[in-house]
């Protein structure tokens, strides 16, 4: 089996479409590497990931906008096409098994849970293997620590 992660922003808002009888939602989800050139200089490069996530719960596209900073799981496609000059071209494109909405750029997306307006956290899953999307809260810090629970 190969399975790739990607974290990232969407580019822009999804697309649903419908191919033989069976809902696709269509999705561009973009990943910004920074690293130091040979030079030491700060570069950075912009990695885009064409997503398909094909089910039967088309609701969740409302939820992936532009901007939005997602973490998607799935297996690589490898989709050849003809160019307009004739020749052969090649894109990678992901079958989505899994989504998890982290956040937006507007509301800093950390990676940790964005922020409603309501100011709670959370963490909105869709994974193909369930009837229903789940929304898995955030993991609660304890209320108080006790220096003595303390294992230094």
């Amino acid at each position: 089996m190969i399975k790739l992660q990607v974290i990232g922003n969407l580019g822009k808002d999804s697309t649903t479409n419908t191919v033989n009888g069976k809902s696709v939602i269509n999705f561009s989800v973009a990943h910004t590497e920074r690293f130091k050139d040979s030079s030491g200089e700060n570069k950075e490069r912009v990695i885009w990931v064409e997503c398909a996530y094909w089910s039967d719960r088309t609701a969740v596209g409302q939820y992936l906008l532009k901007g939005q900073l997602v973490y998607v799981e799935g297996t690589p496609e490898l989709r050849t096409y003809q160019k307009n000059d004739g020749t052969q071209g090649a894109s990678l494109s992901l079958r989505v098994l899994n989504i998890q909405l982290l956040g937006s750029r507007n509301q800093g997306g950390n990676g940790n849970g964005g922020s409603q307006t309501d100011g709670s956290n959370y963490n909105n899953q869709y994974n193909t293997g369930s009837t229903q999307p789940s929304v898995v809260p955030p993991a609660s810090a304890p209320s108080s620590p006790v220096d003595d629970d303390l294992p230094f």
